[in-house]
């Protein structure tokens, strides 16, 4: 890839897209996707080429309740496909609000949203013990009906009800990264990757889909090194990393090193559930060649690329 291109891949959270849990309505989120876009497009205007990546949790979990209410008279969607659901509708919105904000600049760029397939290995030992919640909270009966009717693997969830729970099997491929890459290289802006990429594994000469869910972060980075794209931006809730977070010593970090991302992590410093994927996800970007991973939030975006802002982690 030329490096006059200037390419980056942005990581936007699921959750981002959700700024009010009483406003979730596709117009409620087409807002908060004109806001991320708006931040986006400032930073086309400076020479850079983004690569989107999106998470697509909130937008499953919409789409399980519905399918939750409809199974009367309709049958359950497996999970491939709600994943190439939320793609399609979330890379719309980016594609459509991402055009909107360049042409009001005067900017023309191709905008393409890529329905992007990750293949997982079966082996992953994520099969063994499904741990991601997804869908809606229910009573104990009915998680054991649905682990009775439907196979599901269920758990109590913090004392909130029950849920069902799902593999999280790490990504190994990324089926469309040629496609990705040939319009990167034509200048284009590509939304690839919504969710982690809709879980697929081979058999044999074909791919065959999967009763999971995969980490977008974790597949951002992948997507980034098969690029090979210098930045990875991994926008979530927090400006930066912190240490001790949520204490009385909690300390922010402006950077930090691969060594010491590490050591941090190995002693637990980051929740399992927030923070430590990103910063595996940084790990591994840097690891296949990557030169810096940011961590910050969507509003922070534009001055951490510029160094004022945010968390780096270099090598």
């Amino acid at each position: 890839m030329s490096s006059s291109t200037r390419a980056i891949v942005i990581a936007v959270g699921g959750n981002a897209l959700i700024k009010d849990p009483k406003r979730i309505s596709v117009g409620d989120q087409a807002e908060a996707v004109q806001e991320a876009c708006e931040r986006i497009a400032s930073l086309v205007e400076e020479g850079y080429t983004p690569i989107i990546t999106h998470g697509n949790g909130p937008q499953v979990g919409f789409l399980l309740r519905r399918a939750e209410l409809a199974q009367a008279d309709l049958p359950p969607l497996p999970l491939d496909v709600l994943g190439a659901d939320t793609q399609g509708a979330t890379g719309y919105l980016f594609s459509r609000s991402l055009r909107n904000c360049l042409a009001r600049r005067g900017i023309h760029r191709e905008v393409a949203a890529v329905v992007t397939q990750t293949v997982v290995d079966p082996q992953d030992p994520a099969f063994a013990s499904p741990s991601k919640p997804v869908g809606s909270f229910m009573t104990e009966a009915e998680a054991r009906a649905h682990q009775e009717r439907d196979g599901w693997d269920v758990r109590e969830d913090a004392g909130r009800g029950w849920r069902r729970v799902v593999p999280s099997p790490s990504p190994v491929e990324i089926i469309e990264r040629d496609v990705v890459k040939t319009l990167v290289d034509s200048g284009s802006l590509v939304i690839a990757c919504g969710g982690g990429g809709i879980p697929v594994r081979r058999q044999d000469d074909e791919l065959v889909g999967v009763e999971a869910v995969i980490d977008k972060d974790l597949a951002s980075a992948l997507l980034a090194s098969c690029l090979g794209v210098k930045d990875l931006v991994i926008c979530t809730a927090v400006d930066q990393v912190c240490l001790n977070f949520n204490t009385p010593d909690q300390r922010a970090l402006d950077t930090m090193t691969v060594e010491e991302a590490a050591s941090y992590l190995a002693d637990g410093q980051f929740g399992a559930g927030s923070m430590a994927p990103k910063i595996e996800s940084a790990l591994s970007f840097l690891a296949e060649g990557g030169e810096r991973a940011i961590i910050t939030s969507l509003e922070a975006l534009q001055d951490a690329l510029e160094g004022n802002a945010g968390t780096r982690i270099t090598h």
